[in-house]
């Protein structure tokens, strides 16, 4: 990658993390944010992989809780340690992966990732519908239902899952066809030995 993209590529990456996440722009739960912590996990630099994403997280909480007149909510940490579980499977899976494996990963980190913060809203969340007790049954309900007067969880489980899946797969797609072209032109830069040479 050029020291160009590898300026310009995260700061779009993380502009589009943050646009997908504003309401109304996107179905419920239908984000580029999942897919993006993870392949920033997978192609950024060590401290930019954690520092970017998480940061652009904190910055789009800040001005969500604004827009909704909330304040920040302590279970709204556990989306933190969601992502940082996506950012750190990425880490683990690395650039080299084949897309399958991207691809897998990616729906891990989904499902990882709706168990976490699903789990800490059933916990923590005023709103959840009291029917929904503190054990493993009003878990169940919990994460097939979710809170009242809102679509059934197993919906936003599914957005989830697909938009994971669809951005991963185009941006690891953009990521190696990038990669391709920048070797084809790294080999027509490189002199022709056999042109160098001269005639006896």
């Amino acid at each position: 990658m050029t020291e160009k993209w590898k300026v310009w590529l995260p700061i779009g990456l993380m502009v589009a993390f943050a646009l997908t996440r504003w309401p109304g722009l996107m179905p419920l739960n239908f984000s580029a944010a999942y897919a993006l912590a993870f392949c920033a996990g997978v192609y950024f630099g060590k401290r930019t992989a954690w520092i970017l994403p998480l940061g652009t997280l904190l910055l789009t909480d800040i001005l969500l809780n604004a827009h909704y007149g909330q304040p920040f909510r302590s279970y709204q940490l556990f989306t933190y340690v969601a992502y940082v579980v996506l950012i750190a499977l990425g880490r683990y899976v690395g650039p080299n992966a084949s897309l399958l494996k991207l691809l897998s990963g990616s729906f891990v980190g989904a499902v990882m990732f709706y168990l976490i913060t699903n789990t800490a809203a059933w916990f923590f969340n005023p709103f959840m519908n009291p029917e929904y007790t503190k054990d493993l049954t009003g878990w169940i309900i919990a994460l097939t239902k979710g809170t009242a007067n809102w679509p059934d969880t197993w919906m936003f489980f599914r957005n989830t899952l697909t938009s994971s899946g669809l951005f991963t797969g185009l941006f690891v797609g953009a990521m190696k066809l990038s990669e391709a072209v920048q070797e084809q032109e790294e080999e027509s830069a490189e002199p022709d030995p056999d042109a160098a040479e001269t005639p006896a």
